[in-house]
């Protein structure tokens, strides 16, 4: 098993995350801003130090790939995106990227060319933290993505997408995608929740990533006097509110994990002390692993909504505006990394991501599996967003070790 150093892991996040679009805590470092083509291009300049072949596709994502001696297209590929949230931790996203880099230059060394390709994948975006559109680095790998869904869009200082792709020394795809022939991808990646923590574990091994159900939710009734109007004469979107959360969240107490349901982003009109609320809009998010009880719990969230509004006469909109379906991890891999796992008496959960990755979109294509290491606290997506290096280690070497399983 390598040696992975906890000085070696500091050391690199913190160059990495350095790389950001604005100076104090956090790293920000948005798709095709300068961070970002700085960020790729000494990605590029420390793997060809590594004597790693490195390209670029159309769009961004990066490759570099230590060529196999027996089955050179054959690819045994990790990785993760290099752009972050605004304001983002040091780990998410990027912590993939060097853990791949620390994984392959190590197993190289100890052991000499692969007889299956190697490959970092750096991809050029996941977030959606600059455009409104999530996943165009994988997408673009397996031609996914759609050049109408991207080429009328702005960020919030109104530069059109295709301005900064093109500023940033890049453009849409071509032709036929040509690096998306893969044995094998496996992501690691921090859990950016507190299951692994809670349980004392270092290693977590991911079997699904949820599927998720996002709805918009309008309701109108009447706006009236605070003061003068009866209790039973009344049409309160908020009262209707509050029985539809507390006997959603009261049903998924009920069925249990996996399956979580989050209320969000309230808005009411009007919102004042003393006039009953007349008209509200809030979110709906529901996650789980499989496919049917995601169903069955959105037909009762359809069905609850319905009843209370209809039994207080409240006009219902309702908006069902993502609908991903659940993706499993690739049992052949799972079952890998389990062996090395157990073979290296590592400390090991195998668990769900109850958050989307890269390796969503890889999955449906490729034998793909997830490797998870803790996050203080659950914090992601924050400055505060940490993980100690020593814990840390293990993650890379299951990783490493599953590597080599595949590639050697």
């Amino acid at each position: 098993m390598l040696n992975i150093s906890p000085a070696e892991i500091d050391r690199q996040m913190d160059w990495i995350s350095s790389i950001s679009d604005k100076e104090g805590k956090g790293t920000t470092r948005l798709l095709y801003s300068e961070s970002w083509v700085e960020a790729q291009k000494a990605l590029k300049e420390l793997f060809e130090k590594a004597k790693m072949k490195v390209e670029f596709d159309a769009v961004g994502n990066m490759f570099a790939t230590v060529e196999g001696s027996e089955t050179p297209e054959s690819i045994i590929a990790s990785g993760s995106h290099i752009d972050t949230v605004v304001d983002g931790g040091r780990l998410d996203g990027q912590l993939g990227i060097m853990a791949a880099y620390l994984a392959i230059k190590g197993l190289v060394e100890k052991y000499g060319q692969p007889k299956k390709s190697l490959r970092i994948v750096s991809m050029a975006e996941e977030e959606g933290s600059r455009f409104p559109y999530a996943f165009w680095g994988s997408k673009n790998i397996f031609g996914l993505a759609k050049k109408e869904d991207v080429e009328n869009i702005k960020d919030n200082e109104g530069i059109p997408f295709e301005t900064a792709m093109r500023e940033a020394g890049f453009d849409y795809l071509s032709e036929k995608p040509h690096f998306n022939k893969m044995d094998a991808f496996v992501e690691l990646h921090i859990e950016q929740g507190n299951f692994l923590e809670k349980a004392e574990k270092k290693v977590g091994i991911v079997n699904a990533i949820v599927g998720q159900k996002r709805y918009t939710v309008k309701l109108k009734g009447e706006a009236n006097h605070a003061g003068t109007t009866l209790m039973k004469y009344r049409k309160d979107v908020v009262d209707c509110y509050a029985r539809i959360v507390a006997e959603i969240i009261d049903k998924a107490n009920e069925i249990g994990d996996p399956l979580v349901v989050t209320f969000g982003h309230v808005e009411i009109i009007p919102n004042v002390v003393n006039v009953v609320p007349g008209e509200m809009e809030f979110s709906i998010d529901t996650r789980h692993t499989d496919q049917k009880a995601l169903d069955d719990f959105a037909k009762f969230i359809e069905a609850t909504i319905t009843k209370h509004t209809q039994e207080r006469e409240i006009k219902l909109e309702m908006n069902l505006w993502m609908n991903e379906p659940p993706v499993p991890m690739d049992q052949k891999i799972v079952d890998v990394l389990e062996k090395v796992c157990q073979t290296n008496k590592l400390n090991y959960q195998v668990m769900h991501s109850g958050a989307g990755h890269d390796s969503q979109i890889f999955a449906p294509q490729v034998p793909t599996a997830m490797i998870f290491v803790p996050s203080i606290n659950g914090i992601s997506h924050n400055p505060e967003e940490h993980t100690e290096a020593v814990d840390i280690v293990q993650g890379i070497q299951a990783l490493a070790e599953a590597l080599k399983e595949l590639a050697y």
